[in-house]
């Protein structure tokens, strides 16, 4: 038995010569790091920096959740709460992050959540963004509420989506679908958790509304972020002029500093499954429903025709106290049937994602963090977050005894999660 143990062990010098595909995700982008990034190891090192460096306002409107935090809080508490139970003395070099999402293949199971007002926090930010996640091969998704138009976005970025507020009739939702055909968008999320404006009491305590106002406040907190001030604010107002929200409509929208002007979306309260419906009769690309908690309205987007929904609670900025992304996932892929399930809100690790995938995500969404990457370094800045997050995900997938994302199911977690005592 010994002798047949000896025959059939592979010696070490009996492999091949193949250098280890390490790290296996996306690499790291060439030239040297903005300074101000050049200190940032993960994506949490990232907000402190960005709470130094933008205006109070700001920084509190991207920060924040709702009334208590609760709901921030809670998708963070949902990822912490569970334990990975890694399998050892496995064979990992060959794994690979790469996952097929609507037909097309990127560099790794995670992409740029659309944000609102990112050209605020960054130079042309929506820019930004879009060429970082087209340079890593990765999804971007650009929001209704950006201040950049989004036939600029395609035109640096071919794949991104297209993310809306639907206005509160046909007639401009129409009228919008039109204008991304025209556009090139071959993917539309429709955000549904917003029916009406969430109660942001911090955003009123900080001074922040949309569209500004202008006040001594927001003056002073302004000058006290002179590199902000400069770099974000007068070199937008000097090549681009006031930016305005150009993609809430088929038509370009506001302003984003007036002491009249007002933001409008009509009114979201009255839309149903019956105008998701409609959507999809007229929209002939992928599309995809944003705010899915119950399962339920999985059912419901299923039937519908949706070809995938994004479970999220917004960042935990609508309903305060509304369940964790995370904790609604398997509740949700158990009723969507073929469709595609992504998870959004409180991924900030490579642990995070792994537990995500384990639990039945078929992709992943992160926001503030790389919005924090690009106020600090620009596109430069987010291809440093992306690939650092790309390195912790390898990372982990060697760890925990994984060669591919795909393999990742419940087995790979401890079977209890912890909770607060």
């Amino acid at each position: 038995m010994a002798a047949l143990a000896e025959e059939t062990i592979e010696r070490p010098e009996a492999r091949p010569n193949v250098p280890l595909p390490y790290p296996s995700g996306i690499s790291r982008p060439p030239g040297p790091l903005p300074r101000s990034v050049r200190g940032v190891l993960s994506l949490e090192d990232l907000e402190p920096a960005a709470r130094r460096h933008l205006p109070r306002f700001l920084f509190g409107f991207i920060s924040g959740g709702v009334e208590t935090n609760a709901a921030c809080e809670g998708n963070r508490a949902a990822f912490a709460h569970r334990r990975l139970l890694p399998r050892v003395l496995v064979d990992t070099t060959a794994r690979s992050q790469t996952t097929t999402l609507f037909g097309r293949t990127y560099a790794s199971s995670f992409g740029i959540a659309p944000m609102g007002a990112v050209a605020l926090a960054a130079f042309e930010g929506d820019l930004q963004l879009a060429r970082a996640a087209a340079g890593a091969n990765i999804p971007y998704v650009l929001s209704g509420a950006s201040l950049v138009p989004l036939e600029a976005i395609i035109a640096a970025n071919p794949r991104a989506w297209f993310q809306a507020y639907i206005p509160g009739d046909r007639i401009h939702i129409g009228a919008l679908i039109e204008r991304l055909g025209r556009a090139g968008y071959e993917t539309l999320v429709v955000t549904a958790d917003v029916p009406v404006p969430a109660n942001r009491e911090n955003n009123v305590r900080n001074g922040w509304s949309l569209p500004l106002r202008p006040s001594p406040r927001l003056a002073y907190d302004s000058l006290i972020r002179p590199q902000w001030l400069f770099g974000t604010v007068l070199a937008t107002l000097r090549k681009n002029g006031m930016p305005h929200f150009e993609n809430m409509a088929a038509t370009r929208g506001a302003p984003v500093l007036s002491p009249v002007a007002e933001r409008s979306f009509g009114r979201r309260d009255a839309l149903s499954w019956a105008d998701m419906a409609w959507i999809r009769r007229r929209w002939p690309g992928k599309l995809v429903v944003k705010g899915l908690l119950a399962p339920e309205d999985a059912r419901m987007a299923r039937e519908t025709g949706c070809d995938g929904v994004i479970v999220s609670n917004h960042g935990g900025r609508q309903l305060d106290y509304s369940i964790a992304s995370l904790d609604a996932l398997a509740a949700v892929k158990a009723e969507a049937g073929e469709m595609t399930v992504i998870l959004d809100g409180g991924v900030r690790r490579g642990t995070d994602l792994l537990k995500a995938r384990a639990l039945g995500a078929d992709f992943i969404f992160l926001g503030r963090p790389f919005l924090y990457a690009a106020a600090l370094g620009g596109e430069a800045g987010a291809r440093h977050a992306i690939s650092l997050l790309s390195e912790e995900i390898d990372r982990d997938l060697a760890l925990i005894g994984c060669s591919s994302l795909g393999e990742l199911g419940p087995t790979f977690l401890a079977a209890t999660p912890l909770r607060d005592t």
